[in-house]
């Protein structure tokens, strides 16, 4: 089938999802991987070399023709779509059931649909009103998703402050393609890279797309937006949805003329985005919060590669900017892979525990073996640890800016700061998850709910599974992804790129492959060792104490204690300390809360101010004709005074 049919296909699935989902639920099931499937086939033959796929409609919506394509960088997004839209179906299916949640699992059948749809739209839309139309829809869905637990006030609030955050976002996409529409004469997007009048709108679409990127500081919707949304809703937001943004940053900056600047402002905003935002995540207690800062910091990792290939346009267009969006783009695959493996296994925490606080879990290896597994292989991918597939996309970046700054030009001014911050950021997201591995499956079970946790079922650890392969197939075998990657990389601004596997890439795949079975034995060994004497098992060493309690283990912050104090500065970490006094004291109590330092300290009061303002201004409004015609006298000296001034100059 070709890849219009296969689109029509899905499309159709996913249209007869929506309209099942509410009423029949393995009837929406099966529609939405049926959907997902196809859309998945569509965009893999395009990657795996069929042509760019496009179709114009003999009918207008809105006044325009419909106009659809389908090219390298678009598959690429569309397949990563499908496959978490698909597994999150499944996910979902046992994880937000009608038994447990007869009111609000059959809207989030529909909204689900609707959301993997409208996404899709946005992916292969070539006209400006219509991907404005899909973007909206999107965002409507999205939010439905979010607040599918409305009962709860974080819940509706967190859904606002997303609603509020992509609308800002689409004021500046609206002004981005209607001034864009006005310059060409047309709604309809295509490459024009060779009209330097358009330059200047690359500024308002980085800022319009960089909201729903979530990067820094215009992430503010996102901890709370993925932290109170269900854990599949969660893991498509953050593996895809944010992706969206990214999708747009390099479409346009492919399809348009960019300032000369545009390279190293990205690649600020992406190593700045990448340390400060695992920063905050090193510092959370919530652990689906700590997935949502995270989040931050691989959209930062993505930018920076996103940058390079832009310094690299301004250069002459250097190989090494090639080489940093083939990176770029490979972790918007990887990230969606391992993140919503991540958030799947926080939501079989939480559903097994009713809890998303680490400081309340603990030692959940015994009776949640498959979920620590498969949370332990997705915290080395997101570590960007060999021999996974986060590795595998952070060392092209890293090439790429090796490679610039040894150029000796420029570019290496760039490079060179953000690969410092890039490692930087590899290191505290490494710290991360191993105190997020610690605090929730290892030690004892600090809290009964974490003592009585139980594994999740087969509809649950299915994807989790699936997930888990992918990361381990690229981790292990990069060069059968390199062939999609470079497909997109030439759909970019046309450019040629070797479809050749390059050697250091096959080496790293025989480098990984080798550690694998290295570390497989060693394992094997350890615990045939282990099983072949006569171990007793003990408490580890009490510190003299000779009944230790659960309360006497690390938490959260007291793991997280010394890198949060280098960057208190930003973190603005709020305490309450009751210090104990006498002999014998009755308590103690030392808490600490990491805020949200953007939106708390600088959008919150600014907003505070601006309704202040606004309702003193809307006492003028008292429904008195007097007052009112005295306010046009005013107005109307104040312009003759104007006026006057102006006619003396």
């Amino acid at each position: 089938m070709t890849p219009g049919a296969l689109l029509l296909l899905a499309a159709g699935a996913l249209m007869a999802g929506i309209v099942s989902g509410p009423w029949f639920a393995r009837s929406w099931l099966t529609f939405t991987l049926a959907g997902a499937i196809a859309g998945l086939a569509a965009a893999l033959s395009v990657l795996f070399g069929a042509a760019d796929w496009e179709w114009w409609s003999a009918f207008s919506l809105g006044g325009e023709l419909v106009h659809l394509r389908l090219d390298g960088v678009s598959a690429l997004f569309l397949a990563l779509l499908c496959v978490v839209g698909g597994a999150g179906a499944v996910y979902a299916r046992e994880y937000w059931s009608e038994e447990t949640y007869p009111a609000s699992a059959p809207r989030g059948h529909l909204w689900w649909s609707g959301l993997v749809l409208s996404m899709g739209l946005v992916l292969v839309s070539s006209n400006g009103l219509h991907f404005l139309i899909g973007w909206e829809l999107f965002t409507v869905c999205a939010y439905f998703l979010i607040t599918l637990d409305r009962q709860r006030r974080e819940v509706r609030a967190a859904g606002w402050l997303y609603l509020v955050a992509s609308h800002t976002g689409t004021v500046f996409l609206f002004a981005f393609f209607s001034t864009l529409a006005a310059r060409t004469g047309s709604w309809d997007l295509h490459p024009m890279q060779d009209q330097a009048a358009l330059t200047p709108l690359f500024w308002l679409a980085l800022a319009g797309f960089g909201v729903k990127a979530g990067v820094f500081p215009l992430h503010v919707w996102l901890p709370s937006a993925h932290a109170n949304a269900p854990s599949h809703v969660s893991a498509i937001l953050s593996g895809v949805a944010i992706k969206m943004g990214i999708y747009g940053i390099v479409r346009f900056s492919g399809w348009l003329p960019v300032p000369a600047e545009a390279g190293g402002v990205v690649i600020g905003i992406g190593a700045t985005s990448a340390l400060l935002g695992i920063a905050f995540a090193f510092a959370q207690n919530d652990l689906k919060r700590l997935l949502a800062y995270c989040s931050v910091e691989n959209i930062g990792v993505i930018l920076i590669g996103v940058g390079g290939a832009l310094l690299a346009v301004t250069n002459g267009d250097a190989p090494w900017g090639r080489l940093a969006l083939a990176g770029a783009l490979l972790h918007v695959w990887n990230h969606g892979a391992f993140k919503a493996l991540l958030f799947f296994g926080a939501g079989s925490v939480l559903h097994a525990t009713g809890t998303r606080e680490m400081s309340k879990l603990g030692g959940l290896w015994r009776t949640m073996p498959w979920t620590t597994g498969l949370f332990l292989l997705g915290s080395v991918a997101v570590s960007s640890l060999p021999p996974l597939n986060g590795f595998v996309s952070e060392w092209l970046v890293y090439l790429g800016l090796f490679d610039a700054a040894t150029s000796k030009g420029t570019a290496a001014w760039a490079a060179m700061p953000a690969a410092i911050m890039l490692a930087m950021a590899g290191a505290i997201a490494m710290a991360s998850f191993a105190k997020a591995g610690a605090m929730i499956f290892l030690g004892s079970p600090r809290t009964r709910a974490a003592e009585q946790a139980h594994e999740c079922g087969n509809f649950m650890r299915a994807p989790m599974l699936a997930l888990a392969g992918v990361c381990v197939v690229i981790g292990l075998a990069p060069i059968l992804i390199w062939p999609l990657v470079t497909r997109a990389v030439g759909s970019w601004r046309a450019v040629e790129i070797a479809p050749e596997v390059p050697a250091p890439l096959i080496t790293l795949g025989l480098v990984h492959v080798a550690l694998t079975i290295l570390v497989a034995t060693a394992a094997a060994w350890l615990w045939r060792k282990a099983h072949a004497t006569d171990l007793r098992r003990s408490p580890t060493w009490d510190c003299g104490y000779a009944m230790p309690a659960v309360r006497m283990q690390y938490t959260s912050a007291s793991f997280a204690g010394i890198v949060s104090g280098w960057f208190r500065w930003v973190l603005q970490p709020e305490r309450k300390l009751r210090r104990p006094h006498g002999n014998f004291p009755a308590e103690a109590i030392r808490l600490e809360r990491v805020p949200e330092t953007v939106l708390e300290r600088i959008i919150g009061p600014v907003s505070v101010a601006i309704m202040r303002g606004s309702t003193s201004v809307r006492r003028l409004q008292h429904g008195r004709l007097q007052f009112y015609i005295l306010y046009l006298v005013v107005g109307l000296i104040g312009l003759g005074v104007l006026v006057m001034l102006g006619g003396a100059q």
